[in-house]
């Protein structure tokens, strides 16, 4: 027998990590992994406790929302949160639920269709273009920029902001109901939020349109149409529609594994993380920790508390949370409406691919 578990480097592992992450719980829940540079925690409650440890930082390169740290950080939150409530979250969702019927209309006609390819990694984009109010065009640039710049935001990218800023002047002349608009007419503390936080503001759904979101929404809709007695409940009572979201980001998140750098000693899994070193906190396998769920690899919508480690907790909790979970709802209803033969084509198996981020590589249905 092995007295260490593999490392995360090994090519096994990208293929099925779920074996190494049951070894870890049970006997390793603090591993320092050599070859992968990392101290592993695999825990889910070391794992939340991670992400929400103030010594525990997101490491370089490039600053996101999870890269400012103390007051800076509350202050965009501060800044950023209130502004996706009231006549704004009604703007998201509106051009959410456009975009989704938009796409899944497309599928109508065809006997087959490949959803990764053709639903799941257009949609956030699209989303995020209709809820702003950008023309449709800028879908394919929105969607390169969710591969590349958007990635580390905060520091707006250049090729962004100045994207973004004849929209904003022209909402600030002629409004009108998306997102874009009630930005641009938002007052904080009796004045109009300047250009600069509108700039970011978008940026920062943009950037939670980007791939991990068409990831987990593709882990999303392998798991009802591998259920179909399930995926029957949430058609005929959409209500469901958020569990069921929940329950696969749990069972099968879009990112397995976010990496912090320790700023002081912390402890951890029965030992402690050096200081400066870095830390891999391993969401795939905290969602399938039986110690803090019964029967952890069962996907069942009905589960009481999936918990909420997919996108993060404490202050690194991500932003465009409420974002992604509109996204996956709508959807999810816009192809229930639209397909409602929709199940898998004959003779294909979804397969899972990757390890930092993790999803099928493709969903080959029947549509009709």
């Amino acid at each position: 027998m092995r007295r260490t578990p593999p490392s995360l480097a090994e090519p096994d592992v990208a293929r099925d990590p779920y074996p190494l992450y049951r070894t870890l719980r049970d006997a390793h829940p603090l591993h320092h992994d050599e070859r992968y540079g990392a101290w592993l925690v695999s825990r889910y409650a070391d794992v939340r406790a991670a992400l929400a440890d103030p010594r525990l930082v997101a490491p370089p390169p490039g600053r996101t929302f999870s890269h400012l740290e103390q007051g800076t950080h509350a202050a965009h939150r501060a800044l950023v949160s209130p502004q996706l409530q009231g006549r704004a979250l009604a703007a998201v969702r509106a051009g959410v639920e456009r975009a989704a019927f938009v796409l899944a209309r497309r599928l109508v006609r065809r006997e087959e269709a490949d959803l990764v390819e053709e639903f799941c990694r257009w949609l956030p984009s699209a989303a995020a273009v209709a809820a702003l109010g950008l023309p449709h065009e800028e879908t394919a640039r929105v969607a390169a920029w969710s591969r590349t710049d958007l990635t580390h935001l905060g520091a707006v990218p250049a090729a962004v902001a100045d994207a973004l800023r004849p929209h904003v002047a022209r909402r600030r002349v002629r409004p009108g109901d998306d997102l874009l608009s009630v930005l641009c007419t938002a007052r904080a503390d009796g004045r109009p939020l300047p250009d600069e936080a509108v700039v970011g503001i978008a940026a920062t759904l943009l950037g939670a349109a980007g791939e991990a979101t068409g990831r987990a929404l593709a882990a999303h809709l392998a798991n009802l149409l591998d259920h179909p007695a399930q995926l029957a409940l949430v058609r005929a009572r959409p209500a469901l529609s958020d569990a069921a979201w929940a329950e696969s980001l749990r069972r099968d998140p879009a990112v397995h594994l976010v990496l912090r750098r320790a700023l002081a000693p912390v402890p951890a899994g029965g030992g402690t993380i050096p200081a400066g070193a870095t830390v891999a906190c391993l969401l795939g396998s905290a969602g399938r920790d039986a110690a803090r769920f019964p029967d952890p690899d069962r996907y069942d919508l009905f589960r009481t508390d999936p918990g909420r480690l997919a996108f993060g907790a404490g202050r690194h909790r991500c932003l465009g949370v409420p974002f992604t979970r509109m996204i996956a709802g709508a959807g999810l209803s816009a192809l229930l409406t639209t397909l409602p033969a929709l199940a898998w084509a004959p003779g294909f198996r979804p397969a899972p691919a990757g390890l930092l981020t993790r999803a099928p590589t493709a969903l080959v249905v029947r549509v009709r």
